[in-house]
């Protein structure tokens, strides 16, 4: 008798669905065409189809007051379940003045061609303003503006508009298709599989051999891998996310068994809020239906503003109740030419400069003078999918020049 396989269950019990079909739809699309208009910045956007499909759940919109505010002084919405991150819509004030509370809003993104696409509906519940620096701080635990998600804070509006939302239409912009997953599809494609047990690995870089060693240690403990690359917004110096996917397609092709991984896109943009927002990663993955979550070193942070390992501390400010993830942490990994393989700071007794390491700066020194990075950092497939597609980068980015 085949055993029943039971699905880990969304943060709050409920997967949740915004997203409008059919005469729902084009009866909505309709209304909102003589609606008030609010244009949504990238994030926004991006955060709105995540709320839509399930994998903020238990979102149902943009934050309220009250549950921006408990979420940045106790990380827990106002029921107490654990939440790190505020999801909010800011706007200019002059934008807010052009919206009432209880009006329903069009939610429009400007297309690459200078058009608009309404993409959804926001019942404005509430408009309010808030403080940036008491933000930064909290959530980001610096007010220094050369951190890349403090400085993007400090450049949004001065306003936040809450409310439950429906989601009409999908990103204008919708790149790699056929590997965006919603959380009601990954759940499906797992039980299909037979999986139960599944860890999920979140990046926003090529894989190097350090992630690979990682990826297949927690393989041996789980029925499946969900490789989940972040594809939103990102820092202007990281790697683009179409370079990125070429080189995680060369990989798994050629060192992972095909059918023990999924690759699948998440449209979220990075935060890098660090420890906050690993939990905020652990939460969208049991959304999608994760049952263990990747934690490395110096999650999701930006170089000296969090210590390596506050992003595996942070999870015991959570009892094990609140988070049915299961967080895998690991130590700094690399290759030691002494051990002859790739290790962690854990398991290797040798000193540093048997160690093969490059710094983010030096990778991308050496892809953008055409070198191949060294075997012991990354396989050479993947080296030529950067250096070529670096190339191209740089070709495309002299021709708007």
């Amino acid at each position: 008798m085949t055993p029943t396989i039971r699905a880990m269950p969304a943060h709050g019990g409920t997967l949740i669905d915004r997203l409008l079909r059919g005469t729902l739809r084009e009866a909505a699309l309709e209304r909102a065409r003589s609606m008030p208009k609010v244009r949504l910045a990238p994030m926004a956007v991006s955060d709105l189809e995540l709320i839509a499909v399930g994998a903020f759940s238990p979102l149902t919109g943009f934050m309220t007051s009250q549950v921006y505010r408990t979420v940045l002084d106790d990380m827990r919405l106002p029921n107490g379940l654990a939440w790190t991150i505020p999801v909010t819509l800011p706007v200019s004030r002059e934008e807010a003045a052009t919206v009432k509370e209880g009006q329903e809003v069009a939610l429009v993104e400007r297309t690459a061609e200078g058009g608009e696409n309404i993409m959804g509906i926001l019942e404005l519940a509430e408009k309010y303003e808030y403080d940036k620096l008491e933000e930064a701080e909290k959530v980001y635990r610096t007010t220094d503006d050369a951190h890349p998600g403090v400085a993007r804070l400090y450049q949004q509006g001065e306003v936040l508009l809450g409310g439950d939302i429906y989601l009409l239409n999908r990103p204008s912009q919708m790149e790699f298709p056929e590997f965006r997953h919603d959380p009601a599809q990954t759940r499906r494609m797992f039980a299909a599989r037979g999986w139960r047990r599944i860890v999920a690995f979140q990046t926003r870089n090529p894989i190097h051999r350090a992630h690979e060693y990682i990826q297949k240690v927690a393989l041996e403990i789980v029925d499946g891998l969900f490789l989940h690359p972040l594809v939103g917004e990102t820092k202007e110096d990281d790697i683009p996310a179409d370079v990125r996917m070429e080189s995680y397609q060369a990989i798994l092709r050629d060192y992972y068994p095909a059918e023990r991984v999924l690759l699948g896109v998440y449209p979220a943009a990075m935060r890098y809020a660090g420890p906050r927002e690993a939990i905020f990663h652990a939460i969208a993955r049991q959304n999608y239906g994760c049952t263990h979550f990747i934690v490395g070193r110096d999650h999701a942070g930006v170089k000296g503003y969090y210590g390596s390992y506050d992003a595996h501390y942070i999870f015991d400010e959570f009892l094990p109740h609140e988070l049915l993830i299961t967080p895998l942490f690991f130590d700094y990994t690399f290759y030691c030419r002494k051990c002859g393989g790739v290790v962690s700071a854990k398991t290797c007794p040798h000193d540093a400069e048997d160690h093969v390491y490059l710094s983010g700066t030096q990778v991308r020194r050496m892809l953008e003078q055409g070198e191949p990075l060294p075997e012991e950092f990354t396989r050479p497939e993947v080296s030529r999918v950067l250096i070529e597609g670096m190339a191209r980068k740089r070709a495309e980015e002299a021709k708007k020049a």
